[in-house]
């Protein structure tokens, strides 16, 4: 039942791309409204799909590749959901909802049976962890698409070539504040995956610490991003240099999340992924 729901849940978010873009085509606000629907409705879709294969598989549903993916991409529509109740940057859609729909085809494509759970991952921390370090991820990745609109709006302004795309987004100092804003939120996230991962390293292999490539990565990331904050907070950094740093860690994110499993076996790589 549950790989219904995942269909379902792929379908609306295409649709939903489909409609952001023709937003940005049109800038009628009906159509940003269909929009945020579809991806409101394929949201509703995909979190009957976390819930059914709960509890067909009897634990939280994201122990490989193919749950880790359509978890990050509901994670992604969820921080969408939200930041588009405080923000209102439409445009926002175009960006979040295509994001999660390649993480969602790229699901599809993998199989989706459900299959016994590894011993190392019956733990009590297992769930905190993947949880805690998926929000993060989601709202860097929110992060990322502010940085990627502040360069083409910056880039817009300073050919004064008001083009399609640029005539849509939000003004400079919008998105520079979005941007820091998922800094301060994502940042204790990545924290407390890797304080909640550490506990369940130690339960499950009797160190809270190993090097393994994924932990490393994962260390690398959060250095990264605590180089941001620092910087926003103390130098002042803000506008291009955020923007771009923004990306960089993105770039970071996705390396230690699929480059690290796909390339560096490890402690973090199962047979199931």
């Amino acid at each position: 039942m549950n790989v219904y729901f995942f269909t379902f849940a792929a379908l609306f978010y295409f649709l939903a791309v489909l409609a952001y873009l023709s937003y940005i085509i049109s800038l009628k606000k009906i159509v940003s409204n269909i929009g945020l629907a579809l991806a409101s409705i394929g949201f509703a879709s995909h979190t009957l799909c976390l819930l059914t294969r709960y509890v067909e598989a009897g634990y939280t549903p994201v122990t490989n590749l193919h749950e880790s993916l359509s978890f990050f991409a509901w994670t992604i529509i969820a921080i969408f959901l939200i930041a588009n109740l405080r923000y209102k940057i439409r445009v926002l859609g175009a960006f979040l909802t295509a994001i999660a729909l390649i993480l969602m085809l790229f699901a599809f494509a993998l199989p989706k049976e459900i299959l016994p759970l590894a011993p190392v991952l019956r733990s009590f921390w297992h769930p905190f962890h993947v949880t805690f370090a998926f929000l993060g991820n989601a709202i860097f990745t929110l992060a990322f698409c502010c940085g990627v609109m502040y360069l083409i709006q910056e880039h817009q302004l300073k050919s004064k070539k008001m083009g399609t795309v640029a005539k849509r987004l939000p003004s400079l100092k919008a998105l520079d504040d979005l941007n820091y804003r998922a800094l301060t939120f994502g940042f204790p996230l990545l924290t407390l995956g890797i304080i909640t991962g550490s506990v369940w390293a130690e339960y499950a292999w009797g160190r809270y610490w190993g090097w393994d490539p994924k932990e490393t990565w994962s260390l690398i990331t959060w250095f990264l991003y605590a180089a941001m904050l620092h910087q926003r907070l103390t130098v002042g950094w803000r506008g291009r240099k955020a923007a771009i740093m923004a990306i960089v860690g993105f770039v970071s994110v996705l390396f230690t999340f699929l480059g690290v499993t796909l390339l560096l076996p490890g402690l973090h790589t199962y047979s199931n992924w």
